[in-house]
């Protein structure tokens, strides 16, 4: 091995070792089968910081068998490739069999940060595929590839992204686009449907065994319980009332919360038709699929606890319902202390008052009248002058309606003088907390464009370092930080995508 890299960690490919604990499960959870060639693969995107996680060496991304091994073309010895079966409540109907239909598990890698999941998204059918064609599109490849990194940099539970390698074989969606695999890494992928699926079959004893699994490789602490199932449960509904209140926070839309979607680590997982939040709108669809709106940006809480609500009745075989039940009641109040928490830190707030839920409510009541640009007005809020004859102008510059502006101005100036500290230092916290830059739409498909049209990765690769600081001032990017361009048609985001 090259002595610069055994110093770093740092490995080749061959010398990355594999295993796959979910592959030692019952056959009933998984389908063993290879990926389906990709036919002349070229690469388009490596994540330095990905490979990171797994001790691969970062120039490893240059060789023309990593391209292989990353589209499924080439096995690597300790692979073993499957599909994950399982069901899943889907815009709330229940579907008893859904599964991998484009992805397929190679196996775990394991690196300093511990063991991931690497999963080949778009390899190809599989016998959950139903009447798909097994394949991902460049374009949702870099959709997903974008996202994940730049919710990982926003600090907030998410798969991530290691590759994406293309191919010109054609993949019919809403039009005719070009193939391509992403690969996906995970500390799993065993979603709310994973359970759902043996409970619909009354196969009580994979529910058990699924559990036992998750406990022992993820919630290793909650064995020794007194009821181990019951705490299980109890970890998941706190860990997805956090990412819930996150994704609030932020002003991110996730799109299609299905409990085949939904997480048992509470990762944000499945990117499709998601979007970050622009002008404000308490019911954003980002879904064109979504006639009824109810995957909207004000719903997602109430989804999240529903879905939750399906989690424990896939484990009540199990548990007893009225520990169930207590347990869920518990989600609520844990939603609401880290939104609470989140948006105090938004609007700069050290110190607790009782009328600070007020406040944020209120404030999101104006900017949805306004339609004001949701990440625009927090980063501009950083530097409120709280001088009782200050105009604010760029943030009083968002809104038509002077004087709501006005009313609401008198109003946060008087909290904050309940505040110690001065501007300055509430601006460095604020700075910290909200970010400069989201991946908004409009500039995904620019990368996507310039991707697909011209074969150039360039525009991935830059929105790739500017979102890695999301907080950070980066005066050349400034431009990267304003709103989609007057005349930009929104764009019309599906499942699909």
């Amino acid at each position: 091995m090259n002595t610069a890299k055994a110093e770093l960690g740092a490995v080749s490919l061959e010398e990355l070792r594999f295993e796959n604990r979910y592959g030692k499960l019952p056959q009933a959870f998984y389908t063993r089968l290879s990926p389906t060639p990709l036919p002349e693969p070229y690469l388009v995107a490596f994540n330095p910081a990905a490979a990171d996680l797994i001790g691969l060496a970062r120039d490893e991304a240059a060789r023309p068998e990593f391209t292989e091994i990353f589209c499924g073309n080439r096995l690597l010895p300790g692979f073993d490739p499957l599909a994950a079966n399982y069901a899943g409540h889907q815009f709330g109907m229940f579907v008893p069999q859904l599964g991998d239909g484009r992805a397929i598990l190679l196996g775990e890698a394991a690196g300093a940060q511990g063991r991931w999941d690497l999963q080949l998204k778009g390899a190809g059918l599989t016998p959950y595929s139903r009447m798909g064609d097994g394949r991902a599109v460049l374009r949702s490849t870099i959709r997903e590839y974008l996202a994940s990194e730049a919710m990982h940099a926003l600090g907030i539970p998410t798969t991530r992204a290691l590759a994406i390698v293309g191919s010109d074989q054609p993949v019919i969606r809403e039009t005719v686009e070009s193939a391509a695999v992403l690969t996906r890494m995970a500390k799993s992928h065993v979603r709310f449907g994973s359970f759902e699926l043996f409970s619909s079959r009354r196969q009580h004893e994979h529910v058990r065994t699924l559990a036992d699994h998750v406990i022992d490789q993820h919630y290793p602490q909650l064995r020794e319980a007194e009821q181990p199932y019951l705490e299980l449960l109890r970890e998941v509904i706190v860990r997805t009332a956090r990412l819930v209140a996150q994704w609030q926070a932020v002003g991110f839309c996730h799109g299609v919360m299905n409990t085949d979607n939904m997480s048992i680590l509470g990762l944000t997982i499945d990117y499709g038709p998601y979007g970050f939040m622009e002008g404000f709108d308490w019911g954003h669809i980002c879904n064109h699929s979504d006639d009824g709106g109810r995957y909207a940006y004000n719903m997602q809480p109430r989804v999240a606890h529903w879905n939750l609500y399906c989690l424990a009745e896939a484990l009540l075989p199990l548990i007893e319902m009225e520990d169930a039940e207590d347990a869920l009641r518990a989600y609520e109040g844990e939603y609401e202390r880290r939104y609470t928490a989140l948006m105090r830190a938004k609007f700069g707030l050290a110190s607790e008052q009782d009328e600070d839920a007020a406040l944020v409510q209120d404030t999101l009541k104006l900017l949805h009248q306004a339609r004001a640009d949701y990440t625009i007005f927090f980063r501009r809020l950083g530097a409120f002058d709280a001088a009782p004859e200050a105009d604010n102008a760029p943030l009083r510059d968002l809104f038509q309606n002077r004087d709501a502006f006005a009313a609401w101005t008198a109003r946060y100036r008087l909290r904050l003088a309940a505040e110690a500290g001065r501007d300055a230092e509430r601006k460095l916290r604020m700075d910290g907390v909200n970010p400069k830059y989201v991946l908004r739409n409009h500039l995904a498909e620019a990368a996507i464009r310039k991707a697909a049209d011209q074969r150039d990765y360039s525009e991935i690769e830059r929105l790739m370092r500017l979102l890695a600081h999301p907080y950070d001032e980066q005066p050349a990017m400034q431009s990267y930080a304003e709103a989609a361009p007057q005349g930009t048609a929104p764009l019309s985001v599906s499942c699909s995508s």
